[in-house]
């Protein structure tokens, strides 16, 4: 799994025009799901994700997670980031789980970070056309593989 978080003050998903979610304050996390990802590669994102000290300290030191500022979640999956680049121009989507696994895995992904934060993660809505809005913050932006684990 691949992770791209930005730090927000505001995000919001649009389909066919109309709002179809939005947050203030938090991250925007776009999601994708590689074939052989686990649950495993779940929990240890979904953590990352709720502990990840990127927001600033009362002395501008960012020091402080999502959890700590009581911030939302905007997650949205996005199977282009997990494009192959290596031949040509056209990137290669192959490693991209079909339907089957990442429907489950996004969702999971979903339910576990809205455990750890103790509110509701709000969501696009998988396969859709969606116009992701959203104003970084910093800006910060942090890409996380379950793989690397770096």
């Amino acid at each position: 799994m691949r992770l791209v978080i930005q730090r927000v003050s505001e995000a919001s998903v649009t389909i066919g025009g109309v709002l179809f979610s939005g947050i203030g304050t938090g991250l925007m996390v776009l999601v994708g799901i590689a074939e052989g990802d686990t649950p495993a590669d779940v929990e240890w994102l979904a953590a990352k994700t709720a502990s990840m000290r990127i927001f600033p300290d009362e002395n501008g030191v960012m020091n402080r997670s999502v959890l700590d500022v009581g911030g939302d979640v905007l997650a949205v999956s996005q199977f282009t980031l997990m494009a192959s680049t290596k031949k040509g121009n056209r990137p290669s989507y192959i490693h991209a789980a079909g339907h089957e696994l990442a429907v489950p895995m996004y969702e999971l992904y979903c339910e576990k970070l809205s455990g750890l934060l103790g509110k509701e993660v709000k969501t696009g809505q998988f396969g859709a056309d969606m116009k992701v809005s959203l104003i970084n913050d910093g800006p910060v932006t942090i890409i996380i593989d379950s793989k690397l684990r770096e």
